[in-house]
């Protein structure tokens, strides 16, 4: 196995919250899946544990649960990115804002790389035609979208309902988290043939068995998945030990560490 200093590492989906709300953030994330928090939630804070590890690169979100916080989200996290440089920006939308085009506009304007969506906490369906605008406003934006997918108690984020978007629109890049879909990878053979979802390794290799994982890795292929913590839901460390636990072969690795990153979204790591 690799020693941690010699590997190159790009996290793929971590969460930042302003410091006036980030203790409620978390607690509010932690309590809606039952799982303690291993961190706050602040940029301080996931520098400081991305630090354990030597991460070059994050690629920081938050979610807007109404329409009357997206402008002020997407401002939070252009502000991070310009005082940390280690940040790659994602947006957030929600299928009730106004004018979706407008913000995918400014979004892009902010230089930010990305958007993510979590529709579990937006409460909405993935392939629900009220999100369509945003779909179509990323596609033609390159913009890929950075998803929460699947749940054992809702079906809002189902990766059924993934296909089906991705299906419509072949352009967009979709990103599959927690291995194409939290507590539902029997489902995942239905991105087989989707070249355009991409998958991340977040808040899945505790509970997947290591079998799993290198079957799904292998079924989709190296180059579609992302290395990612969900800080502040995981520690860098423990993330990084178990995804390296996996014994994937060099090339796998690296590309699963930074290397698709680098590609997918453009940037140095």
């Amino acid at each position: 196995m690799a020693e941690m200093k010699d590997l190159v590492i790009a996290d793929a989906h971590a969460h930042i919250f302003p410091g006036k709300i980030a203790e409620k953030a978390v607690g509010a994330i932690g309590a809606f899946y039952s799982i303690p928090m291993q961190h706050p939630g602040s940029p301080e804070a996931l520098l400081e544990s991305g630090r354990a590890i030597e991460v070059r690169k994050y690629l920081v979100c938050s979610t807007a649960t109404r329409p009357g916080q997206v402008v002020s989200i997407n401002d939070f996290i252009r502000e991070s990115c310009a005082v940390h440089p280690e940040f790659v920006g994602f947006g957030t939308l929600h299928p009730s804002f106004p004018d979706i085009p407008g913000e995918i506009r400014r979004i892009r304007e902010m230089g930010l790389r990305g958007v993510k969506l979590h529709p579990d906490f937006q409460q909405f369906s993935i392939d629900d035609p009220a999100a369509f605008p945003i779909y179509e406003g990323c596609a033609e934006g390159g913009l890929p979208i950075l998803f929460h997918t699947g749940d054992d108690r809702y079906d809002w984020s189902a990766p059924a309902r993934m296909a089906v978007v991705a299906k419509r629109y072949p352009a967009l890049i979709c990103i599959a988290a927690h291995f194409g879909g939290y507590n539902h990878w029997q489902d995942v053979e239905l991105y087989r043939d989707l070249p355009n979802v991409f998958f991340d390794t977040s808040s899945t290799l505790f509970k997947l068995p290591q079998e799993r994982a290198l079957a799904l890795i292998e079924t989709m292929g190296p180059q579609r998945f992302f290395f990612g913590t969900d800080f502040p839901m995981w520690d860098h460390r423990e993330e990084l030990e178990r995804f390296l636990a996996l014994g994937l072969p060099a090339e796998a690795r690296d590309a699963i560490l930074y290397r698709n990153f680098q590609r997918v979204f453009e940037v140095a790591v």
